[in-house]
């Protein structure tokens, strides 16, 4: 099993992590290598279930801080191990977003008198289907786990706090036609070419740039794949275009299928996946004392993080992390050294 030095140089703890496979539903070496990790500390309280580890502080502080991040990254594209370029990181999840989990896994080590109890959480599945996350499992099956006042959630951000996240719904609108041989086209009705008043939708669509708390969101309305054919000389009965929306947080899932359902009206179409969105609540104090200090004009997380779950449980979250969120899930993703140490420097001031 690999080993985890917590204490040693940030970058060497991003980089071992980072090299560690842990593709979504690969998790279980990371997972066990975090639990290790952090059960030689005796100011953690250590917890697992399946491939997330939980440890948190017990001083009888008056308040309690939740800082969150996932341990599995999208599939890798050629840029394992990762490569340090002299101030400059590479690898799959320097950015999304293992830089942001090591810095919490030396907080979770060094600091064992934090002026805040602390509640460190490591969870698998984030960069899959929503019904499998860790986190999510977390809140079904051990709620009192991720109790607290405030929560800080360490994906990508630039070192800039990002407030609340948008929702995300997947829907699969499908398109009949009439089967035929391809010598006689005309005996049926091509689903593919049919399909393409579904993607003249999509071509005329205006996302919507609204303003929430003050916070102003992208949404995002696109095909993401489309299915069709059986064979090459048979006309397609069927074809499937798979549509991704992303939404921002003045609505929720209902309001979002309800609007999908107004702009595709005539056409099939199945919700396959859906997630809420998090308004900001920077008028939170914690929150306001953490934005403060970090000392940058917060923006609005163009994106669907687990925010959205600390919400529901009525804990203000935000998002902060090092790295350039544009980069993630890129085949060049890097994170700048700086960043980290800079991340490391302003929760260990907060936390202190």
């Amino acid at each position: 099993m690999a080993s985890l030095d917590l204490t040693g140089d940030i970058v060497d703890l991003t980089r071992t992590i980072c090299d560690i496979p842990s593709v979504s539903g690969d998790e279980k070496a990371l997972a066990d290598a975090v639990e290790t990790a952090l059960r030689a500390y005796p100011h953690l309280e250590v917890l697992r279930d399946a491939d997330a580890v939980v440890a948190r502080t017990n001083l009888g502080r008056d308040t309690r801080v939740v800082l969150a991040g996932h341990l599995d990254t999208v599939p890798i594209a050629n840029n394992l191990p990762t490569v340090l370029d002299g101030e400059i990181l590479h690898g799959r999840g320097t950015v999304d977003m293992k830089a942001g989990v090591a810095v919490f896994l030396q907080l979770a080590a060094l600091l064992d008198n934090p002026r805040h109890d602390v509640t460190y959480v490591f969870y698998d599945h984030e960069e899959v289907a929503a019904r499998l996350n860790g986190l999510g499992r977390l809140v079904r099956n051990h709620p009192e786990w991720l109790a607290g006042d405030f929560a800080v959630l360490g994906e990508p951000s630039d070192g800039t706090v990002e407030g609340g996240c948008q929702g995300t719904m997947r829907v699969k609108i499908t398109v009949p036609g009439v089967a035929a041989h391809a010598a006689r086209s005309w005996r049926g009705s091509n689903a593919i070419h049919s399909a393409g008043a579904v993607l003249d939708v999509l071509r005329a669509y205006e996302p919507r740039r609204p303003v929430v708390d003050g916070l102003q969101y992208r949404e995002g309305l696109n095909a993401v794949k489309i299915e069709g054919g059986i064979a090459g000389n048979v006309i397609p009965d069927l074809c499937t275009v798979f549509v991704n929306y992303r939404f921002a947080p003045d609505r929720d899932p209902d309001a979002a299928e309800a609007h999908l359902r107004e702009v595709f009206a005539g056409f099939e179409l199945e919700v396959t996946d859906r997630a809420p969105g998090a308004r900001p609540g920077l008028d939170r104090p914690a929150a306001k004392q953490f934005v403060d200090l970090v000392g940058r004009e917060p923006q609005a997380k163009l994106g669907w993080t687990d925010v959205s779950r600390f919400a529901g449980l009525g804990i203000p979250a935000v998002n902060y992390g090092p790295g350039d969120p544009l980069l993630a899930h890129t085949d060049g993703e890097h994170v700048p050294v700086p960043e980290i140490r800079q991340a490391l420097h302003v929760l260990t001031t907060w936390l202190s």
